[in-house]
């Protein structure tokens, strides 16, 4: 049986980054993982599964060294975020604004995990057990013992970073507060003719929100027919559409060419011409767990909370998790205290929870005040766009505010 300091159960985005968050304060971790990230090649064609990545994601990734490969893959960064119901109330967020050069990028998850993978690779205080399966997780007041299939683990942290169906979240009896949207979300990858890579923008419709996110520029290999015509100046973007759970399925199984009418019908003008070149869809699920912490069990990213897409936060809130982590250890270490004693650990729970229910919150009233058919709700939500776009003393104390917010700065 081997012992470690830490055991990261999920080697994703966040379980990767967490791992090497540990392992730069100088404490030995084993990450368990099921699945292997696939290599990169530049022909590859994009992933539907991107993140928009705030700017304090951008930060941690460059303290952890994974940053700079990423960008020498693919991704994109943007300035811009737009956002209306109605064209008269159009809202624009301009990372000028709050003196930035960008406000984020779009990048696909799995070359964000690869990138966090390689550098994991190159520690000597982390032990990858890929592929391996958790079996069972058991705990005493020193440390907490892990069944694999092939292996034995002890720890005196284990780090649950598995996922929104946490294996780890279930074996200690860790219950969740959750619901459904009772709607789906739609990732459709397309080629454009429109040049607008700088922005990401979303229109809320009656039936729920579409979504443009700008991909990066970078040749991929594609195989279609009917090739769409394309300047330098077009480009690849991710859309995202969301509508009720039947009109979802009733679309994913649309060829390619019937699905780009579809989106030429639906979307905003200002998107110009695409041709669809990949689809997938699932469901939008609310989970918060009850605690983030069991004994000597901690709950990261997706294992402790999933959030409305709409504002593209989800992964964001999960580094923010392995940050807060970082410090509460780190800080604990520099004041000369047991820092996996579990009074410690608990203050990595008092500084996330309270700003992910804030997050989960705002979601939330977003999505129920678009959607809500009432036509002075409408007028409403329209008329505050308009102001907080319009009237410079809202613009500043509101609009400003709340995106160096989501910028994570």
């Amino acid at each position: 049986m081997k012992n470690f300091d830490c055991v990261v159960v999920g080697g994703g985005m966040v379980g990767a980054a967490s791992a090497l968050a540990l392992a730069q304060l100088g404490l030995t971790v084993a990450l368990v993982e099921q699945y292997e990230p696939k290599s990169f090649e530049k022909e590859q064609k994009l992933d539907l599964r991107v993140s928009a990545i705030s700017l304090a994601s951008q930060y941690l990734l460059e303290q952890l060294s994974a940053w700079s490969q990423v960008m020498k893959w693919r991704a994109c960064s943007y300035k811009r975020l737009g956002v209306w119901e109605q064209e008269y109330a159009y809202t624009e967020f301009n990372a000028n604004d709050i003196e930035q050069s960008h406000l984020g990028h779009i990048v696909e998850n799995r070359l964000l995990q690869l990138s966090l993978w390689e550098q994991i690779n190159l520690q000597n205080n982390i032990e990858v057990f890929c592929p391996e399966r958790l079996i069972s997780l058991s705990q005493n007041t020193d440390k907490a013992t892990l069944v694999l299939e092939n292996s034995s683990l002890m720890a005196k942290l284990v780090i649950a970073a598995d996922g929104a169906n946490s294996h780890v979240r279930q074996l200690v009896n860790i219950g969740i507060t959750s619901w459904d949207y009772q709607q789906s979300a739609m990732l459709i990858n397309v080629k454009t003719q429109q040049p607008q890579q700088d922005i990401t923008w979303q229109q809320y419709l009656p039936t729920g929100p579409v979504a443009f996110l700008p991909l990066s520029k970078s040749s991929v290999s594609v195989s279609v027919e009917n090739s769409l015509e394309q300047s330098e100046q077009g480009g690849y973007a991710s859309l995202v559409w969301y509508h009720q759970r039947d009109e979802i399925k009733r679309l994913s199984v649309l060829s390619n060419q019937k699905l780009q009418q579809e989106v030429l019908a639906v979307f905003p003008k200002r998107l110009g011409g695409v041709e669809v070149l990949d689809k997938g869809a699932f469901p939008l699920t609310r989970r918060h767990a009850n605690t983030y912490q069991k004994n000597r069990v901690l709950l990261l990213g997706d294992a402790a909370h999933t959030i409305n897409p709409m504002a593209g936060q989800g992964v964001n809130l999960g580094f923010k998790d392995v940050k807060a982590l970082q410090t509460v250890i780190s800080n604990a270490i520099a004041h000369g205290e047991c820092w996996h004693e579990e009074n410690v650990l608990a203050r990595y729970e008092m500084m996330r929870r309270k700003d992910n229910l804030l997050m989960q919150s705002t979601m939330d009233v977003l999505y129920h005040a678009f959607s809500h058919p009432s036509p002075l709700i409408k007028t409403l939500r329209n008329a505050s766009l308009l102001a907080v776009s319009k009237v410079p003393v809202l613009n500043s104390a509101i609009k400003n505010k709340a995106l160096a917010y989501a910028c994570g700065i």
